[in-house]
């Protein structure tokens, strides 16, 4: 919005030679070969780089799921059936849910080749849209792992099973957005927005805080470090 009269901004599509502005209809597609060259594509062309298997769910092979690293996963779609196709639908979601598997397939969405994850569920199947290895940026440095005693470990995990609780999606808001709209529905009203005071949320367990209190328990209990004794070796009389 204008900052003087609260106005709407609008942003135009302006041509880079001309400084004209460009309607939706006079924009095309084209493609740089080479510095400042370009040659023009059309709707066309993209469908001549299509093959028939493009046009459908191409599957690749079938792997484990536990094989497919969480970076991987960019999207969620439901698969639905063609007309005529709720048979060999539900053959393989039957066939990949008794096995414990999941589909590796490919497919073109507009102008791009998705790789993608066929996901089987108690009522459908899910396509999971997946990036391919060379979009995927490793992190550039790994964490150092330092060693761990095994009563530092056991604290832990005594910590996370005492967490552990079925998820169940519906019980959690975004409650941002909930603050949010309050603030927009008390302004349209006329309300003054007042500030609420910072809260401790109840029950909820600062998961690195209370991993920290655990390990700095365990060290007060052991103490401080001893220091190892060496033996000197007897000189040869």
């Amino acid at each position: 919005m204008c900052r003087e009269d609260g106005s709407r901004v609008k942003y135009k599509k302006v041509c880079a030679n001309c400084g004209k502005e460009v309607a939706a209809d006079g924009i095309i597609k084209g493609f740089e070969f080479s510095p400042g060259q370009y040659i023009t594509m059309t709707d066309a062309d993209f469908e001549k780089a299509k093959t028939e298997k493009d046009k459908t769910i191409h599957i690749l092979h079938f792997t484990e799921m536990r094989n497919i690293r969480p970076i991987y996963y960019d999207k969620t779609y439901h698969a639905v059936p063609e007309a005529g196709g709720d048979k060999a639908y539900e053959l393989l979601r039957k066939a990949m849910l008794s096995e414990e598997k999941v589909a590796i397939a490919k497919t073109v969405i507009g102008q791009t080749e998705k790789l993608l994850a066929l996901i089987p569920t108690d009522t459908g199947i899910l396509v999971e849209t997946l990036f391919f290895y060379d979009e995927i940026k490793e992190m550039p440095k790994e964490p150092e792992q330092p060693e761990l005693n095994d009563a530092e470990l056991t604290m832990a995990k005594t910590l996370v099973n005492s967490m552990v609780k079925p998820f169940e999606p519906e019980q959690y808001q975004n409650e941002y957005q909930v603050r949010l709209r309050q603030i927009i529905e008390d302004k349209i009203a006329g309300k003054e927005i007042v500030t609420p005071p910072d809260e401790k949320p109840a029950n909820v367990i600062n998961l690195m805080d209370a991993l920290q209190a655990s390990i700095r328990q365990v060290e007060d209990q052991d103490g401080p470090p001893k220091k190892k004794r060496t033996r000197k070796k007897a000189e040869p009389a």
